[in-house]
């Protein structure tokens, strides 16, 4: 019975990602090791993040919720967008083929660096546990954020892009950079159950990609 739970969470977590790479036509550009080295920057610009958040952002112990503090961490989530930047410079093509490379490459390192364990340990276990579903059902979310995210930044990096879209697309990435930050601080302060708290992440990054996938079809067609 935990084998089938932990085989149960293990594909609602990877298989989307497995769907997204072959239906994505990624497969068929033979993009898997540059999957792999956008996985390897995440990497990289993970490590920067905690050694700047351990130098100058220390753990809050205090009984109240740190508001600045927080902010002032989720701020640090920029070099997010500044390493896929790097990702889709560094890789020649169309833009929804960077995108995809960058954000697939991205969100597995993500899934594998900070899922696979809790799910290989915890999905076993002896007791069935919501947590672990709740866990594979936002590492979707995670995967969808982080199209999103790299097709934001792609459209800001362009150079003939036009400047009325420009306002559009920084308040995209200024929410997408502090979306955690602030579904943090509501869940919180409404104290939102896991079930709820997942369910308004999913409403939020949903409507996210929604109003990026219309600003990027406007993009295309305008510069088409």
């Amino acid at each position: 019975m935990t084998l089938f739970h932990f085989g149960n969470c293990f594909a609602l977590a990877y298989f989307p990602y497995f769907i997204t790479y072959k239906c994505s036509g990624l497969s068929e550009y033979n993009a898997f090791w540059k999957c792999v080295q956008a996985g390897v920057t995440y990497l990289f610009v993970q490590l920067c993040k905690m050694l700047f958040l351990a130098t100058f952002f220390p753990t809050w112990e205090g009984g109240i919720y740190d508001f600045i503090g927080e902010f002032m961490k989720a701020s640090v989530d920029v070099a997010d967008l500044i390493g896929l930047n790097l990702v889709m410079s560094r890789n020649a093509g169309k833009g929804e083929y960077k995108i995809m490379v960058a954000a697939l490459g991205w969100a597995t390192a993500e899934l594998i660096m900070s899922r696979c364990i809790p799910l290989w340990v915890g999905a076993r276990g002896i007791e069935f546990d919501w947590k672990y579903i709740q866990m594979s059902i936002d590492s979707n979310i995670s995967l969808v954020h982080y199209i999103v995210a790299s097709a934001q930044v792609w459209m800001i990096t362009r150079y003939d892009l036009y400047h009325t879209f420009r306002p559009a697309v920084l308040l995209l990435m200024f929410l997408s950079v502090y979306k955690a930050f602030v579904m943090e601080t509501f869940v919180h302060l409404c104290s939102l159950g896991s079930w709820t708290a997942l369910l308004a992440r999913a409403v939020v990054t949903g409507l996210l990609a929604l109003s990026t996938l219309a600003l990027y079809i406007a993009v295309v067609n305008v510069h088409s």
